[in-house]
C-alpha cells in the first residue's frame, strides 16, 4: 500500500473516537444551538465532538513533527535563501515535495502501522487504545534513531521524570521535542554546507565589482545567474534530495 494512503488512514485512526461494534457506527446527533438537558450522555457526546474537532485541528502539525518533514522543509528553505531566488521555488511546491519525500522515507513505518495497528483495529481484533499503542511504536523507533542523546537527556532533566532504563520508559511527550530539536540541528548543519559554495560565488563577484569600481551595482544581481548555473550544472536537486534521504539512514 502506498505510504501516503497509509498516512491518511493512520490520521483517521487517531481521529476516530467511537469503537466499531458489529461493523456499525453510531454517530451522535449534532444540534446547532444551546439547550438545557439533564441527560449526562448528551453532555458527554458534546464534549467528545469538541475534543475530536480540537484533535482534528492539531493532528497535521503533530504528525508532521513526528516524521522526517521537519528536516526536509528546513533544508529546502536554506537552499532557496542561499540561491537568493526570493520566492522561487514557491512555498507550495517546496511543501508538496517535502510531503512526498516524507511519505517515501516513512514508507516502512507507515506499512508497519497499517499491518499491526490499522488493519487489526478495523477488523475489531484489537481495541482503540491497543491500536494507538501499536501505531506509536514505529514512529517512536524512527524518532529514537534520529534523536541525539544529549537532546533527549536535556528534556528528560527538564521534565523531572525518573531516569528511564529502556527506550520504552521514555515518555512520548519528552521524545517528540527532543526529536524536533535534533532535526533542526541536523537541518542547520546541512544548510551551512549548502551555503558555502554560493557564499564563495558572492565573495568573488563582490571582489570583481569592487576592483572594477562598480560599487553601486548590487553583487546579488550579477551572482544570481552564476549560482543558478552552478546548481544546474552539478544536478543540484538530485544531489540535495539524495543526500537528505540518505541522512535518515
Amino acid at each position: 500500500m502506498p505510504g501516503w494512503l497509509v498516512f491518511i488512514k493512520m490520521t483517521l485512526l487517531i481521529l476516530i473516537a467511537p469503537e466499531f461494534a458489529d461493523a456499525q457506527v453510531t454517530l451522535p446527533d449534532v444540534t446547532l444551538g444551546f439547550k438545557s438537558t439533564e441527560n449526562p450522555e448528551e453532555v458527554v457526546s458534546t464534549i467528545k465532538i469538541i475534543l475530536m474537532l480540537t484533535v482534528l485541528t492539531l493532528a497535521p502539525a503533530i504528525l508532521i513533527l513526528m516524521t522526517s518533514f521537519t528536516r526536509i522543509i528546513v533544508v529546502f528553505s536554506f537552499l532557496r535563501q542561499a540561491l537568493g531566488t526570493q520566492q522561487m521555488p514557491p512555498n507550495q511546491l517546496l511543501v508538496g515535495l517535502s510531503l512526498f519525500l516524507t511519505f517515501f522515507i516513512m514508507g516502512p513505518a507507515f506499512s508497519e502501522i497499517n499491518d499491526k495497528a490499522l488493519k487489526p483495529y478495523l477488523s475489531s481484533e484489537i481495541s482503540q487504545s491497543a491500536a494507538l499503542d501499536e501505531a506509536a511504536k514505529p514512529l517512536r523507533q524512527f524518532m529514537f534513531n534520529q534523536t541525539r542523546e544529549e537532546d533527549l537527556m536535556l528534556f528528560l532533566k527538564m521534565s523531572k521524570v525518573d531516569s528511564p532504563r529502556t527506550r520504552a520508559d521514555v515518555p512520548t511527550m519528552v521524545l517528540i521535542p527532543a526529536f524536533v530539536i535534533s532535526e533542526l540541528k541536523t537541518a542547520f548543519q546541512i544548510g551551512f554546507i549548502i551555503y558555502l559554495p554560493f557564499l564563495v560565488i558572492d565573495m568573488v563577484i563582490a571582489s570583481v565589482l569592487m576592483a572594477m569600481g562598480m560599487m553601486m551595482l548590487p553583487p546579488v544581481v550579477i551572482s544570481l545567474p552564476f549560482k543558478i548555473m552552478l546548481f544546474v550544472l552539478i544536478d543540484g536537486w538530485s544531489l540535495l534530495v539524495g543526500s537528505v534521504v540518505k541522512s535518515f539512514g
